[in-house]
C-alpha cells in the first residue's frame, strides 16, 4: 500500500510540474558520472530550474491529460528539466553542458504546451537571454519617445528664447 501511495504521490507531483511550466526538456543522462549530474543541476538550479529523474511509466500517467504525447520520447533513462518562468534557459544550460559532456543527450520538449523537437530545443539557445529581449523591445519602444521629448523641447526652448527677447526689447 505504501508503495502505491507514493507513486500516485509522484505522478501529481508531475502533474503539478508539468502544468505550472513554460518549458520542460526531457534529457538522457546515461553516461554522466554523480559529479557530472550534481554540476548540471547546479548549473540548472542557478537558472531557476529543477531537475528530476523520474520513471517513464510514472511520467506517462501524469500527462495522460494534457494535449501532448512524448511516448517516442520516454525511452531509457529520463530525467526532465522544469522551466517556471523562462524557456530558453533550460535549452540554453542543456546545451551547453552537452558541448561539454558529450554523454548527455536533449531527447524533445515541451514548450508552451508544444511538443518541440532537439532541433527546436537547439535553436532556442540561441536566443538571447530573457532579459535582453526585454531590454532591447523597451530600447524601441523608448526611442520614439526621446524623439517626440527632443523636438518639444526645442520648441519650448525657441519659445522660452522669443519671449526673453520680447521682454529685453520692452525693457531697452
Amino acid at each position: 500500500m505504501a508503495v502505491k501511495e507514493a507513486k500516485v504521490k509522484a505522478v501529481e507531483e508531475l502533474k503539478d510540474k508539468f502544468d505550472r511550466s513554460s518549458a520542460v526538456i526531457l534529457t538522457d543522462y546515461r553516461g554522466l558520472n554523480v559529479a557530472d549530474i550534481t554540476e548540471l543541476r547546479r548549473k540548472l538550479k542557478e537558472q531557476g530550474i529543477e531537475y528530476k529523474v523520474a520513471k517513464n511509466t510514472l511520467t506517462r500517467i501524469a500527462i495522460k491529460d494534457f494535449d501532448y504525447d512524448l511516448d517516442e520520447f520516454l525511452e531509457g533513462p529520463t530525467a526532465m528539466a522544469f522551466s517556471y518562468e523562462d524557456p530558453v534557459a533550460p535549452a540554453k544550460v542543456l546545451t551547453d553542458f552537452a558541448k561539454i559532456h558529450k554523454e548527455l543527450e536533449i531527447k524533445a520538449g515541451v514548450v508552451e504546451g508544444k511538443v518541440v523537437s532537439k532541433d527546436v530545443i537547439s535553436e532556442l539557445a540561441k536566443m538571447p537571454p530573457k532579459e535582453q529581449l526585454l531590454a532591447s523591445a523597451v530600447g524601441a519602444i523608448q526611442s520614439p519617445l526621446y524623439g517626440i521629448v527632443g523636438v518639444m523641447q526645442g520648441t519650448l526652448r525657441n519659445v522660452v528664447y522669443t519671449l526673453q527677447a520680447i521682454q529685453d526689447k520692452k525693457a531697452s
